[in-house]
């Protein structure tokens, strides 16, 4: 056990531990209070450089989540059913294709929690008349009211077909942005008109686009008409089914529904059937690896700026050290260590680069937040940015001022006292 005499000498050390330490701690302000407009000027670089850290993981925060919200209105939380191959084979060794049914959509309906909307897909290509002897291909697509929903399709003039015109198989039809330009000019105009599809005039009551360019890389062309999928049965005389689509209540339904989806549907075919779910979250997931890649490299980039401004702290210090020799020798024949010399002018060097890391981090977070609060754009704010930024701060004060600290620790008292 510890003896009164251990227990008094350990609190003796402790107490001079920590008044060592706060009179350190009240050099370096007096330090800095002594020279402000030197050290105000070292410390330009540090707020600059912080500040930039913060802006810059700003940027990419918001670039991320740009990118990410443009691709998620290709169909937030789809999951969309495809058929990829196999055959039923019928008399004289006929093989036919192993497509969905609508069947098989309202079991997942019944089975699969989490589905807010469903929709099946008939697709057939054919040329439409527009009038005046003139015709185009076109793509017909039957759908349900719903398909509008699950693909986030946006209304640019009229309305989409609903639960009425599918349940009377009205023939109505909504077009494509592109084609209703390219053959009544604009989107307005194409409403109210008709196309001929094998003779039977469908009616044009709404213009749709999608909600971002997808290129030819979706089921939406650049002809494409969306009917009810009632009508387009007429034309294919199957309720076989190419593609399902399903819309789920939030993004964590996502990739569990689409798994079950999967089973549901190859229970009810043959085993040499193949449907994959295809979803957007593996090219979310990599989107977002991307965006965080270059945020990274972007945030490394500008920590070059607090490198150069940590030599320019380890130039001042030096200067420092240089016209307060006096001073240290004074402190060095009163009983001061080197030891405490060195903690001294560390202390003075990572105050000043803290100090101009906090000042250049609080204005990077006041930028963004500001834009948040005066305007309607939601900027992110990456308060780990802020973290980097100060830790940076510290170490960069550290690093540079090892070197001056060394220095003033290394003076011989003899020679200092007689400097002039």
């Amino acid at each position: 056990m510890p003896t009164v005499r251990d227990t008094f000498e350990s609190t003796l050390r402790s107490a001079r531990s920590t008044v060592a330490f706060r009179e350190t701690l009240n050099l370096a302000y007096d330090s800095f209070c002594a020279s402000k407009t030197r050290f105000l000027l070292t410390m330009l670089g540090m707020v600059i450089g912080s500040a930039s850290i913060v802006l810059v993981a700003t940027v990419g925060l918001t670039g991320k989540q740009y990118a990410l919200d443009t691709i998620s209105g290709l169909g937030p939380n789809k999951v969309e059913m495809q058929y990829t191959g196999g055959v039923v084979m019928g008399p004289n060794n006929v093989s036919t294709p192993d497509y969905m049914t609508r069947e098989d959509m309202e079991a997942v309906d019944a089975q699969v929690p989490g589905i807010r909307f469903s929709s099946p897909m008939l697709e057939f290509h054919d040329r439409i008349a527009i009038g005046n002897g003139q015709s185009k291909d076109a793509m017909l697509l039957g759908v349900s009211p719903k398909y509008k929903d699950i693909r986030n399709l946006k209304l640019k003039a009229g309305r989409f077909f609903d639960n009425e015109d599918a349940l009377t198989h009205a023939k109505v039809a909504d077009i494509v942005g592109p084609m209703a330009i390219e053959i009544f000019g604009s989107y307005h105009a194409a409403i109210g008109n008709t196309l001929s599809i094998h003779g039977i005039p469908f009616t044009v009551i709404g213009v749709f686009v999608e909600s971002m360019d997808t290129f030819g890389q979706s089921e939406i062309s650049n002809h494409t008409l969306l009917v009810p999928y009632e009508v387009a049965r007429y034309f294919t005389g199957s309720d076989t089914l190419k593609e399902i689509f399903f819309g789920m209540d939030t993004a964590q339904d996502v990739e569990p529904a689409a798994k079950r989806i999967t089973e549901i549907i190859k229970s009810r075919h043959r085993p040499t059937s193949e449907y994959n779910a295809a979803t957007l979250t593996d090219v979310l997931s990599t989107m977002a690896n991307i965006a965080n890649m270059l945020t990274i490299v972007l945030v490394l980039a500008s920590a070059i700026t607090l490198i150069v401004s940590g030599v320019g702290i380890m130039n001042s210090m030096l200067a420092n050290v240089q016209s307060r020799i006096k001073e240290i020798g004074i402190r060095k024949a009163l009983g001061a260590t080197s030891r405490e010399i060195r903690l001294q002018f560390l202390t003075e060097a990572v105050f000043l680069s803290l100090s101009g890391g906090l000042v250049g981090t609080l204005i990077g977070l006041a930028v963004p937040f500001s834009i948040g609060l005066f305007t309607p754009f939601a900027i992110p704010i990456s308060f780990w940015a802020a973290i980097i930024a100060l830790g940076t701060s510290v170490l960069v004060g550290v690093i540079f001022g090892t070197l001056p600290a060394n220095r003033a620790a290394l003076l011989d008292p003899v020679t200092t006292l007689k400097y002039e």
